[in-house]
């Protein structure tokens, strides 16, 4: 993994999920195998597997935790991160969502 990379805890209800991570081809996400025994999947778009998700583009699930429209101008200016970032945004914004689901950044 090169430096520029980043990772996140996915935490649902405080357990840790699994693994968001930027790759070289765009995006990765991976259940932890302690979570695949006894927990829910966060998203109906991302069931329960032990092989990792992956995909050129935010997954949909992580990208609809994401502020829009102009909010997402107001986000990204006060934060000072290119709205085009999404996963910067991501890492920023989701730490504490209305929902189960969090994103705690890996440093």
């Amino acid at each position: 993994m090169q430096n520029n990379q980043r990772r996140a805890s996915v935490m649902s209800n405080d357990i840790e999920a699994g693994i968001i991570e930027e790759t070289g081809k765009g995006y990765k996400f991976q259940y932890n195998d302690n979570y695949l025994k006894n927990g829910h999947p966060i998203s109906v778009s991302l069931p329960l597997r032990p092989e990792p998700y992956e995909s050129d583009i935010l997954f949909n699930f992580f990208e609809g935790l994401l502020p829009e429209g102009w909010y997402l101008d107001v986000v990204s200016s006060k934060l000072k991160i290119d709205k085009n970032d999404l996963f910067g945004i991501l890492l920023s914004t989701c730490k504490d969502t209305a929902g189960a689901v969090s994103i705690l950044e890996i440093k």
